[in-house]
């Protein structure tokens, strides 16, 4: 038997292999995992043992993803997106359920597979959930999650991924006699309670007041020991009440998520997270026997195309039902017919209960794996489906873009603006102030729909796709304007415009200098920080107050933003702030020269040519402690006691200093 040490070399090493390889094809980490998974268990390789270390190391990965759902998880979020999760998604969890049993009762007649109606329900509940980390991650890609069908498939990931909790109790009281099942489901309900009263109430008015406590010693390294010690607290209480790790993980994102120190949680756990569900995945795939599926190879394939049409019809006629287009339902039912997460976890559990024979538990098991490593093709070709599909997809695409062309036909010269979120709509006044005609794209019908009603420029349309920026008058635009919060949705566009109208000014928005810089890559004419500019509008106020005139106010504003915000461009950082471990991030770092420095008799060009920016140079005065600010010329040497500025990311900043601090030993003559 292996040991711990070895056992978590081997599946760290695997993981590694398995994210490199989803890296090198551009596929979802997730099936990397599985991918190894199934290469070295205990059925193939032979490199990893199917032991229960395995599994409890593996079941942390299912902790902290219930963890970062909580996060994620608040009141406001959930009333806004109602009608689709608790209706939409509710539907499609139950009704698959339901279903299950009577398709599974119906399979006998192909298959000689014979299950009770408890296991058909049970695996139902296990063919309903979908993956959200395939889905999110492919439809983000494709720019397509505030589309109608995005907000189906978003409010629908939602209710399953809160649902869970109630399978993960109900599931094991199936098969017993109703009056069990109603025992057992008082039990847990009672259960659930106490541990509601105990983390919400108790623990609430503890956990704020010690939090803030925290949180005051502006230590990142004791911040995070106290996150993991409440969430795997919280999971230690329901598991001594007989429940769940997950739910008790969930109740304490949920906490976190009324706090102000949520995102700073959400970002310090994301890759701890994702490496131990990645070993989740990897425990997976290794509960694969390839013997078995080779045998039972017709079984699987039998499966998988049945799991995928079943469940395809399901969602896409709810779809219909609660009044999508045909055209939405179709790409709402594609993006969610693969298998997800959780529905490995349930399926865990039905074969630790034995319900059904190993043989057909692989065979299950392997049909899942294939549905999501299908899944992210599917997605990507879900509109050349919807296409051939629904007869009316070509009409209504046909009639998104008449109205595009009939509100843009009579511009010329005018602004065609990217997304119509707030950002998008103050442009918008802006341009209506001064008499300049622009048209908007927008893929928020309920937005469009209103910002129409109320007299604005704006269509339906997604931004990325080239028949609508035709449609829009791209070839007579005078510029367009971006305004999307990612930056890899803003590069595809940018890409998109450049290919049909190569040269047309692109303004775009930027968070920081970071994003500032590949969006400057991405061929975008001039990009707008959002942190630069609100420090240059906060600056141009302090001066106004302070009784400069406002024409030179004005000046210096106008010379930073001709300037690019180069002057402004980096800061001194702190490791408690934000962003401080961002490593395309412009910092700014103080070098004080001393006599045998490299940098000492060298020139500015020098410098720069280590591929940072000397942003400043003080110099000190002779027989005086005072120094003087200097104009950084490129032919300017550098001398002895001089102070420098410099500007770059942290890798760059770290190799420049290495080099100009380094200490030149000094030849003595003999």
């Amino acid at each position: 038997m292996p040991s711990i040490l070895q056992i978590i070399l081997t599946l760290l090493a695997c993981a590694l292999g398995g994210v490199l390889l989803a890296r090198i094809f551009k596929l979802p980490s997730i099936l990397g995992y599985l991918m190894v998974g199934l290469a070295i268990g205990p059925h193939a390789l032979g490199f990893a043992p199917d032991s229960e270390t395995v599994k409890d190391i593996a079941e942390f990965g299912v902790v902290f993803l219930m963890f970062s759902i909580g996060l994620e998880f608040n009141l406001t979020k959930l009333m806004t997106m109602r009608h689709i999760v608790f209706g939409f998604g509710v539907s499609q969890v139950f009704l698959t359920m339901l279903l299950a049993i009577p398709a599974g009762y119906f399979m006998r007649f192909v298959l000689p597979i014979v299950l009770p109606w408890h296991v058909l329900f049970a695996l139902g509940g296990a063919l309903a959930m979908s993956s959200t980390a395939i889905v999110v991650k492919a439809l983000t890609e494709k720019g397509e999650l505030d589309t109608e069908h995005g907000k189906n498939v978003l409010g629908v990931l939602l209710f399953q991924d809160l649902v869970v909790i109630l399978l993960l109790i109900l599931i094991p009281s199936l098969g017993k006699n109703p009056g069990d099942i109603v025992f057992a489901l008082s039990i847990a309900g009672i259960k659930i309670t106490v541990a509601l009263v105990l983390i919400f109430f108790v623990g609430q008015k503890i956990f704020s007041s010690w939090f803030r406590l925290v949180a005051g010693f502006r230590s990142q390294e004791l911040f995070m020991l106290n996150v993991f010690l409440i969430a795997i607290g919280m999971s230690a209480i329901t598991y001594f009440f007989g429940l769940s790790m997950a739910l008790g993980a969930f109740m304490a994102g949920m906490l976190i998520s009324e706090t102000p120190y949520r995102y700073q949680v959400e970002e310090g756990i994301a890759s701890f997270r994702d490496i131990l569900l990645g070993l989740f995945f990897i425990t997976v795939g290794m509960m694969v026997d390839i013997n078995a599926l080779v045998k039972e190879f017709h079984l699987v394939l039998f499966l998988f195309f049945a799991a995928l049409l079943f469940k395809f019809i399901i969602i896409a006629g709810l779809a219909r039902r609660f009044g999508s287009s045909s055209g939405v339902a179709i790409r709402t039912g594609i993006c969610l017919t693969q298998a997800g997460e959780f529905g490995f976890v349930l399926i865990n559990q039905i074969d630790q209960l034995d319900w059904i024979d190993p043989s057909l538990s692989q065979a299950v098991l392997a049909a899942m794996l294939l549905s999501m490593l299908v899944a992210p093709l599917l997605i990507q070709y879900s509109n050349t489906i919807a296409l051939r599909l629904s007869k009316n997809e070509w009409f209504s695409q046909s009639v998104d873009l008449t109205k595009i062309v009939s509100q843009s036909i009579q511009n010329d010269q005018h602004v065609i603006i990217c997304g119509f979120g707030e950002t998008g709509q103050h442009v918008a006044t802006m341009l209506e102030n001064e008499g300049i005609s622009y048209i908007a794209l927008d893929s928020d019908p309920t937005r469009v729909l209103q910002a129409s009603e109320a007299g604005k420029s704006v269509v339906y349309g997604v931004s990325q796709s080239s028949n609508n920026l035709i449609a829009a008058g791209i070839v007579r635009a005078k510029a367009i304007v971006i305004t999307f919060r990612s930056v890899q949705e803003s590069i595809k566009v940018i890409q998109k415009i450049e290919e049909l109208n190569p040269g047309i000014p692109i303004l775009a928005r930027a968070k920081d200098d970071a994003e500032m810089n590949k969006l400057i890559l991405a061929g975008a004419t001039q990009v707008i920080p959002e942190k630069a500019e609100g420090s240059v509008m906060l600056a141009a106020q302090v001066l106004s107050l302070a009784g400069v005139p406002l024409r030179r106010v004005m000046r210096r504003v106008s010379e930073a933003r001709e300037d690019r915000y180069g002057k402004l461009r980096g800061y001194f950082p702190s490791n408690d702030e934000e962003g401080a471990d961002d490593v395309d991030a412009i910092r700014l770092s103080t070098i004080h020269l001393k006599s045998q420095m490299n940098g000492v008799n060298k020139n500015l060009e020098w410098i720069e040519s280590l591929g940072v920016v000397v942003q400043n140079v003080r110099r000190k005065l002779d027989g005086n402690k005072a120094y003087k600010k200097l104009e950084p010329s490129l032919e300017l040497l550098l001398e002895s006691e001089d102070i420098i500025v410099l500007a770059g990311n942290i890798e760059t900043l770290h190799q420049a200093e290495k080099l100009i601090t380094k200490t030149i030993k000094l030849k003595v003559k003999a």
